[in-house]
C-alpha cells in the first residue's frame, strides 16, 4: 500500500485538492463548521470527487496531534518524489539550481523554504538527516503544497554530498554576514547550489568550509539578520534573474 500522511489547514488542503485531487484519500471536516470557507472547500472536494467525512473536533485534534487544524484535515498519499540527488540531476535539461539547508530545525522555516523553492523553480532541497526537522504535517501546511512538488533529499553526510555536487560541476555558494563578497556582485548563471544555515547559528564549520564561495546579503536597514526562508528567497530570485539575462561578454562583469 502507498504511504499516507495527514495534512491540515484550509490552505494546505485546498492546494492539495487543486494540484492532486486523486492523492486525497479522505477529507475530514469539522461537523460544527458551516461557514463560507468550509462551504467552498466542500464544493471543491465535491468537484474533484474527494471522499468527505464530517467529524467532531476531538477526532481532528487526534489526527493532527492537537495542531491548529482550522477544522479541516486530509489523509493524502505521499508523492513519489526522488530520494537521491543523482535521480534529480540525471534528468535535468537546464543547469541545476539547488538549495542546501544546514541546521534548519523549525518546521515553519522549512515549510517556507520549500514554498520559496517551488516558486523559484529549485530542482531539489538537500538537508542532513540529523539536526534537521524533515517533512511533517506542519511543514506540509506551511509549504502549501510545495512539500509534494519539490524533492527533499535527506542525506547522511552533508559534507560528502557537497563534495559529490562539486564533482558534478555544481558551484556551492553559501551566505555569511561576514563575507566580503556582495550577493549582487557574483555570477550565478551556471550549475548552482545555495547553502544556507538557520538564523542565529548559521552553517556548521565543515559546511562553510565546503562552500566554493561565501557572500553576504546587503542589509540597508536596521535589522541585523533575516529569516532563512527570506534569505533563500532573495538568493534564489537573484539566481533566476541572472539566468534570464542575455548572454554577457565574458570579459565584462554582470
Amino acid at each position: 500500500m502507498p504511504d499516507t500522511r495527514i495534512i491540515y489547514g484550509f490552505h494546505a488542503v485546498h492546494s492539495r485538492l487543486r494540484q492532486s485531487a486523486a492523492s486525497v484519500k479522505e477529507l475530514y471536516v469539522d461537523s460544527a463548521r458551516d461557514d463560507r470557507r468550509t462551504q467552498e472547500l466542500l464544493k471543491t472536494a465535491e468537484t474533484h470527487g474527494a471522499r468527505v467525512m464530517r467529524v467532531d473536533e476531538k477526532r481532528l485534534d487526534g489526527l493532527t496531534h492537537h495542531a491548529r487544524h482550522q477544522g479541516v484535515a486530509a489523509r493524502i498519499e505521499v508523492a513519489r518524489l526522488p530520494t537521491h540527488i543523482e535521480d534529480v540531476l540525471d534528468t535535468l535539461e537546464e543547469p541545476p539550481l539547488l538549495l542546501i539547508l544546514d541546521g534548519v530545525t523549525d518546521p515553519h522555516n522549512l515549510g517556507a523554504c520549500l514554498r520559496v523553492a517551488d516558486a523559484m523553480g529549485v530542482h531539489a532541497v538537500l538537508a542532513p538527516k540529523d539536526r534537521a526537522v524533515g517533512i511533517n504535517a506542519t511543514v506540509s501546511k506551511v509549504a502549501s503544497g510545495a512539500a509534494e512538488t519539490v524533492p527533499y533529499i535527506a542525506v547522511t553526510n552533508l559534507a560528502r554530498s557537497m563534495r559529490e555536487l562539486k564533482d558534478r560541476g555544481i558551484w556551492l555558494v553559501g551566505t555569511d554576514e561576514r563575507a566580503e563578497q556582495d550577493l549582487f556582485g557574483i555570477r550565478l548563471r551556471g550549475p548552482l547550489a545555495w547553502v544556507l544555515g538557520a538564523e542565529g547559528e548559521g552553517m556548521r564549520r565543515l559546511t562553510r568550509e565546503h562552500c566554493d564561495e561565501l557572500v553576504r546579503i546587503p542589509m540597508l536597514g536596521t535589522v541585523e539578520s533575516l529569516n532563512v526562508s527570506v534569505s533563500a528567497g532573495i538568493c534564489l530570485s537573484e539566481a533566476r534573474r541572472q539566468r534570464q539575462l542575455p548572454a554577457a561578454d565574458p570579459a565584462k562583469p554582470l
